[in-house]
């Protein structure tokens, strides 16, 4: 039971440090549909032995949505704009992997620290959870295509949700819910958003997204 709990956060670091490390935007789109499995397989190894109706609602609509859903609308969006690589980012690869290292260390020293505040806190997941919303957050500010930042936002929400695992019990379900209606909205204003960058400036750079003010004034 403890081997099964624990191999897939470590699984889900890796997925961490392959996002940090890959460059071709399918992969990306594919790597955050394989966590978002993995984040459902810890799910049901957590609680398999209280596995409720919301917990398992829960589980499905990530699956639905983040497995399915997502990847189908970036994969089109992928293939309409026939751009596949992250060409210049902001910050190297390597880079990006040696501050993945930091902050994964940064990550289990801080909530090693902390105190339980229920008895079904879980430092080592905590961890992760604080890592993969940190992952997402870099995506965000060190890649220039339009299309990584909406990954980037997805594994924040991804971090988000692997903090609530443990306090699923607890935590209402209406929560998990508007997260996840939010994150739906969210990239579906992405997607317009990359539209009008890539008719406007035959680009996916957000650098444009400052003018696009001239193409709506």
């Amino acid at each position: 039971m403890i081997i099964k709990t624990q191999i897939f956060p470590l699984l889900i670091i890796l997925v961490n440090f392959y996002l940090l490390g890959s460059g071709r935007l399918t992969t990306y789109v594919k790597a955050i549909a394989a966590q978002t499995v993995l984040l459902c397989f810890l799910t049901i190894s957590i609680h398999q032995q209280d596995l409720s109706l919301r917990v398992l609602s829960v589980i499905a609509g990530n699956v639905f949505i983040k497995s399915f859903i997502f990847p189908w609308i970036l994969f089109k969006t992928i293939n309409k704009i026939k751009i596949k690589r992250e060409i210049e980012p902001l910050v190297s690869y390597s880079v990006s992997l040696f501050i993945g290292v930091v902050l994964l260390a940064g990550c289990f020293i801080l909530v090693y620290h902390l105190p339980a505040p229920t008895p079904s806190f879980s430092p080592f997941i905590v961890s992760v959870a604080f890592f993969t919303i940190l992952v997402g957050f870099f995506l965000i500010i060190s890649r220039n295509k339009a299309i990584t930042q909406v990954i980037g936002y997805i594994t924040i929400e991804n971090g988000i949700y692997l903090f609530g695992v443990t306090f699923m019990q607890e935590a209402p379900l209406f929560v998990e819910t508007g997260i996840l209606l939010d994150l739906f909205v969210g990239i579906f204003v992405m997607q317009i958003i990359m539209h009008h960058i890539r008719r406007e400036f035959d680009s996916l750079n957000v650098k444009h997204l400052s003018n696009l003010k001239d193409w709506y004034s």
